[in-house]
C-alpha cells in the first residue's frame, strides 16, 4: 500500500473516531437535558404513592391518569391557562410589531445616539428581573394597573421587547442591503421594498423570535406571583396550589406541569419548519 493510500486510510479512521466522539458527547448532553422532562412525565403517570417513594424507580412500574384528574380538581385550571395564553399572545404581538420597527431603524438607519440605544438594550437585558420587582410594583400601583392583566403585559414587555429588538436586529443585518436597493431601482418605495423583499426573508427570524418571546412570557413566575391576586393567577402560579400545609402533591403537580407544557410543544410542532434561518444565503452574487 502506498504512503498516500495509508494516509487516506488513517485520515478516514481519525474522522470516524472524531464523529463517534462527538456523537457520544451529543448523546450525553441530550440525556442530561432530557432527563428532567422524562422524570416529569414519569412522575405524572405513576401512582401518587410511588412519587414520594424514598427509593424511586427510574422506569415506571405502573401507569395511571388519576394524577391529571387530581390536578384538574385541586384548583381551577382552564382559567389560569387562558389568562397565560392571553398575556403571552398579546405580549408577543405587541413586542413583534414594536420590536420589528425598532430593529429596522437600528439596522438600516444611521442617527445620533444609535450606539447608545444598542448599549441600552443590552444593559436592560443584563438587569436581573428580581431587582426591578419593587419599582415595577410601585409604578403599577400608582397607575392603577396592579392585579390587572394589562399591568402584567406591560411588565412583560420590559424584558421581552429588548430581547425581540436585539434578535430581530441580528436577522435584519444579515439581509443584504443590495436587495432593497435593487427593488427601489425597479420602482419600489422603501416601504414597498421592505414588504416585498425583506419581510419574506425575515419570516424565519420573526417566527423564532415570537416563539422564544412566547416562552419567556408563558414561563414567567415571579412577576405573575407578585402582581396578581389568586383570582387572576396565571398557569405558572397555579402550580403553587399543589403545595399545602400537609405537604406537596408531587404527582399531580407533575401532571399539571405536563399539561402546561402542551401549548409550547404544539407551538413548536406548528412552526418548526420556519425556525431555520439562512434563507438569504447566496441571494446576492459577488
Amino acid at each position: 500500500m502506498s504512503a498516500l493510500a495509508t494516509k487516506a486510510v488513517d485520515s478516514g479512521t481519525s474522522g470516524r473516531r472524531s464523529r463517534l466522539g462527538w456523537n457520544i458527547i451529543g448523546l450525553f448532553v441530550f440525556a442530561v437535558v432530557g432527563f428532567p422532562v422524562y422524570w416529569m412525565l414519569n412522575t405524572a403517570f405513576k401512582p401518587a404513592k410511588d412519587a414520594i417513594d424514598p427509593d424511586p424507580s427510574i422506569f415506571p412500574t405502573g401507569l395511571t391518569l388519576s394524577n391529571f384528574s387530581r390536578a384538574l380538581d385541586i384548583a381551577d385550571f382552564w382559567g389560569p391557562v387562558g389568562r397565560s395564553l392571553l398575556v403571552s399572545v398579546v405580549v408577543v404581538l405587541i413586542g413583534i410589531v414594536i420590536g420589528l420597527l425598532a430593529a429596522l431603524a437600528i439596522s438600516r438607519f444611521a442617527f445620533r445616539g444609535r450606539k447608545i440605544v444598542i448599549v441600552g438594550i443590552l444593559a436592560v437585558q443584563m438587569v436581573p428581573l428580581v431587582a426591578m420587582i419593587i419599582p415595577v410594583f410601585l409604578l403599577l400601583n400608582d397607575l392603577g394597573q396592579y392585579d390587572r392583566l394589562t399591568g402584567l403585559i406591560i411588565t412583560y414587555l420590559t424584558f421581552v421587547l429588548p430581547f425581540t429588538v436585539w434578535t430581530l436586529r441580528g436577522f435584519i443585518v444579515n439581509i443584504p442591503k443590495e436587495l432593497e436597493e435593487a427593488a427601489m431601482v425597479d420602482g419600489c418605495s422603501r416601504t414597498g421594498a421592505f414588504v416585498r423583499v425583506v419581510f419574506p426573508l425575515l419570516a424565519p427570524g420573526l417566527v423564532a423570535t415570537s416563539v422564544y418571546g412566547f416562552i419567556q412570557a408563558w414561563n414567567e413566575y415571579l412577576y405573575a406571583l407578585m402582581l396578581l391576586s389568586q383570582q387572576n393567577q396565571t398557569a405558572t402560579v397555579w402550580l403553587g396550589n399543589f403545595t399545602t400545609k400537609h405537604g406537596t402533591e408531587y404527582a399531580p403537580m407533575m401532571a399539571g406541569a405536563t399539561m402546561m407544557a402542551v401549548p409550547i410543544v404544539v407551538l413548536f410542532l406548528l412552526v418548526q419548519r420556519k425556525m431555520a434561518a439562512g434563507l438569504t444565503a447566496g441571494a446576492v452574487k459577488g
